[in-house]
C-alpha cells in the first residue's frame, strides 16, 4: 500500500502533504525532525490520509492535493475536523 497524507503542524499550523509506503514510520520521522521539509515544525497531527495499491496513483494524488483544487477538496472533506480545531 502507498499512502498520501496530510499533517498539520502544531507549531505554525501549516499543512504538509506527503506520500509514503510506511505511514507509521514516516509519521514518526516527521515527529523526530528527521524529514528536511518539516524539520523544526513539529509536533504534528495527522489530519488526513488515503491509501492506494499503486505507487504512481498515490504520487499523482499527492500532486493533486497540493494544487489549488486539491487544497479546496481537502478543506471541504475535513471541514468538520477543521471547525473543531479552529
Amino acid at each position: 500500500m502507498y499512502y498520501v497524507y496530510v499533517l498539520k503542524s502544531n507549531t505554525d499550523l501549516k499543512w504538509y502533504t506527503g506520500c509514503t509506503s510506511d505511514l507509521r514510520k514516516r509519521f514518526m520521522m516527521h515527529q523526530k525532525s528527521q524529514v528536511i521539509a518539516t524539520k523544526g515544525r513539529g509536533p504534528f497531527t495527522l489530519i488526513y490520509y488515503e491509501a492506494s495499491l499503486n505507487k504512481s496513483d498515490a504520487y499523482a494524488r499527492e500532486i493533486y492535493l497540493k494544487s489549488g483544487p486539491g487544497k479546496r477538496y481537502l478543506k471541504n472533506r475535513i471541514k468538520r475536523f477543521l471547525s473543531l480545531t479552529g
